[in-house]
């Protein structure tokens, strides 16, 4: 484990975009650790996350398995990919949809911080998962864009003084508009998916400012924006 190049811990690592990044980073010969409900068969350790256990005990969970993984190693980056998408305004099921985003994109951000601030390297990346809707009211997915605006306030408060993170640390968020999955291709089959951000393009980022090509500021929002399949990164 000492040989690799560096060590990253990918967080919704069994997901489209997880699995996409885990890959990209194995390709490079990096060490990948992966947290979620389930195992990714690429990573080279996998955290399987308690699902019915509240956010303390995910927390103590995944710590203490980061820890035993990593063998007093430290990380270059923890990048949470973790999410999820709920429809809905306040007159339907409010409480269940914003339940829901709240332990897929919240509770995985902040059990991310957590692992950053204790295992991430001085000089490290912390990259989280907003949404570009959520810089805007979000009506007809109320859950979502709660939840995803506590993402984009976390990415911020993460980046100053006192947050606990090691020092020379930066932490941002990637804010897509609508990722270029299998899923979102079989629910949305006649959708312009030449304004889709492909994942290959987000993992190679993610890899690139995990190696500190291109880092953006700390405690930036970055917008990705995809128009006639190129895709933009725009600071929020």
């Amino acid at each position: 484990m000492s040989q690799v190049p560096g060590r990253v811990v990918i967080y919704g690592g069994r997901g489209a975009l997880g699995s996409k990044v885990i890959s990209f980073f194995k390709s490079k010969s990096w060490w990948v650790g992966s947290v979620d409900l389930g195992e990714n068969s690429e990573a080279d350790a996998n955290i399987v996350v308690p699902k019915d256990a509240d956010l303390i005990q995910q927390e103590t969970d995944v710590l203490s398995s980061v820890s035993s993984a990593l063998n007093g190693n430290k990380l270059d980056a923890i990048i949470c990919v973790a999410g999820g998408w709920a429809g809905g305004n306040a007159a339907k099921d409010l409480a269940k949809n914003s339940d829901l985003m709240w332990k897929q994109s919240v509770w995985s951000s902040l059990i991310s911080a957590a692992i950053a601030a204790h295992h991430l390297k001085e000089g490290g990346l912390i990259s989280l998962t907003g949404a570009k809707a959520a810089l805007e009211p979000t009506p007809g997915m109320i859950g979502y864009g709660v939840a995803k605006a506590a993402v984009h306030s976390l990415t911020k408060t993460l980046s100053a003084n006192g947050s606990g993170l090691p020092a020379n640390s930066i932490s941002v968020a990637i804010l897509p508009v609508t990722l270029d999955t299998p899923m979102n291709r079989k629910w949305m089959p006649k959708a312009d998916h030449t304004s889709w951000t492909p994942l290959e393009f987000v993992a190679e980022l993610l890899f690139n400012w995990t190696t500190g090509k291109d880092r953006p500021a700390n405690g930036s929002l970055l917008q990705l924006v995809t128009n006639n399949s190129q895709t933009s990164v725009i600071p929020a």
